[in-house]
């Protein structure tokens, strides 16, 4: 690729090539779109990874009400109910219309859906395919699509660095190839980009995944929200490999116990036990393990000998660690898994920057509130993905803009990791925090591989920081109370940066004091 190619101007960009991607290119087609993709199509998109499904009320005993009530319980006073209420009643369409796109739900011999429970739900409302290899089979038919769709240009192995902005109006963006740097001059970005499971060490997500859509949305000026929400997995298998692999919730679902070393079902006393909220689960095996205990997932009994059949995925990731889930506990422990916070978007997409839209993980729409409801991520994705479609149609293409190329690090958040896993984890004070600010700061300044990963962590940190409540899965040991009223956290990158810089000076003057 040269470093200015004009034959693109004017078509959306896309960057990301996962669930949230791939549909807002489908939907948007005929009009001509490139789609950037960091890596093979498929191949380190968390999509591709979920094994939960999609949850849409589709059972003669369920509807979208209760769908709503069941994910405002979960949110824990933070959900947008407009939204949360509009993107639910459109759920069990959008199942119908990813069948159109050739994915094959599991159904029942009668032929009807099959639907699952998990954690929260009051119904039967998950939608599967392939048993536990739901994103995987969503991912090969909107691949096949997209490959055979002739308006969408998929570019791999591209990655997004920077948003080209004047006049908080989208003008480019500036990616880098094996190449070399190149300026995409358009007026119409899409983020679609995923999480942030990069930045820590337990983490169910692919490792590449460090907020780069954060990071791209942060820098050019974009109001991000709920930052400080981050969702920890109570069930990823507890091994040395890196990301670490999930057990799905759907398991639980199925009978599964979660017991200790002594095997007590040391959950039995919460509120619906195995299948309370997420951050309530993750948070009781979190506490559990720290007093020196271990956990497991007891699938012997329930789903025992159907254990295989309906969970393969799982089965034979075990079988690889040399587990027989039929026969054997299997070791879990929290992992960070979902990032409910994002890029602040309205009904259609719309970020605070004209001319780029979220969509996907690194969305924050309102719906998932301080703590996602099992399966409503990809239910998410898969809807707001055809109105993020519409508004981007029905915007103007922008003003041709040149640039030149411009060299810019590779996002790289190892070194971070350790820092990051320890103050932003489970539970969390403002004394790690503001050490996590402190020694954030100067590398978010930096041009550096560690300068973009490090601005997102600094933001989650501030968020953090001036949360003094304990919501959803925000857990602060020095506040662990919950605010008589709930608000939704805004900040910009400009804003975290002179919090960060007030915390620095006032730091420095209590060590000169005498």
């Amino acid at each position: 690729m040269s470093a200015d190619v004009r034959s693109f101007f004017g078509r959306p960009i896309i960057i990301g090539g996962g669930i949230a991607g791939l549909l807002t290119a489908l939907h948007l087609a005929p009009e001509p779109v490139l789609v950037l993709s960091r890596t093979p199509l498929g191949s380190e998109a968390s999509s591709a990874w979920a094994q939960g499904g999609l949850a849409a009320s589709l059972g003669v005993d369920d509807d979208p009400a209760l769908h709503l009530a069941d994910t405002l319980a979960a949110g824990d006073g933070l959900c947008d109910a407009d939204i949360a209420s509009r993107i639910l009643h459109a759920a069990p369409n959008a199942i119908e219309a990813l069948e159109n796109l050739g994915v094959r739900f599991d159904r029942t011999p009668e032929g009807a859906l099959r639907l699952g429970l998990e954690a929260a739900h009051r119904r039967r409302r998950i939608v599967h395919a392939g048993g536990d290899g739901s994103g995987q089979e969503i991912m090969r038919a909107l691949v096949a699509a997209v490959r055979n769709a002739p308006s969408i240009v998929v570019v791999e192995g591209v990655e997004a660095r920077r948003l080209a902005v004047e006049y908080n109006t989208v003008r480019g963006v500036w990616a880098s190839c094996s190449m070399s740097p190149v300026f995409l001059g358009t007026g119409r970005v899409v983020l679609a980009t995923g999480g942030i499971g990069g930045l820590f060490h337990d983490s169910t997500n692919p490792l590449g995944s460090c907020g780069q859509g954060l990071a791209l949305a942060a820098r050019a000026g974009a109001v991000l929200a709920d930052l400080e929400f981050i969702q920890f997995h109570p069930t990823a298998l507890d091994r040395p490999d890196r990301p670490m692999p999930l057990i799905s919730e759907a398991v639980r679902g199925e009978g599964a116990a979660i017991v200790d070393e002594t095997g007590r079902r040391f959950l039995k006393d919460l509120h619906d036990a195995e299948l309370a909220p997420r951050d309530v689960v993750a948070r009781a095996i979190w506490t559990h393990l720290s007093n020196g205990h271990r956990a497991f997932l007891d699938g012997r009994q329930k789903p025992g000998p159907t254990f295989a059949r309906q969970f393969p995925t799982i089965a034979s990731t075990c079988r690889r660690a040399g587990i027989d889930p039929e026969r054997d506990l299997i070791p879990i422990r929290p992992a960070q898994h979902y990032h409910m916070g994002g890029i602040a978007v309205d009904r259609e997409g719309r970020s605070s920057v004209a001319g780029l839209w979220a969509c996907g993980e690194v969305a924050s729409t309102g719906l998932h509130g301080a703590n996602r409801l099992a399966s409503n991520s990809l239910t998410e994705a898969v809807v707001c993905a055809r109105w993020v479609a519409e508004s981007v149609a029905g915007s103007a293409i922008g003003v041709r803009t040149r640039s030149t190329a411009r060299e810019i690090p590779a996002p790289d958040s190892v070194s971070l990791r350790p820092l990051l896993s320890r103050t932003l984890g489970v539970k969390r004070d403002g004394e790690m925090l503001r050490e996590a600010i402190r020694t954030l700061l100067p590398l978010a300044r930096r041009h550096n591989a560690a300068s973009d990963p490090a601005a997102v962590g600094l933001m989650i940190a501030v968020a953090a920081l001036l949360r003094q409540e304990s919501r959803g899965a925000h857990h602060r040991t020095d506040f662990p109370d919950r605010a008589a009223t709930a608000r939704r956290s805004r900040l910009r990158l400009d804003e975290a940066l002179a919090t960060a810089d007030e915390l620095a000076c006032s730091s420095t003057l209590e060590e000169v004091e005498p």
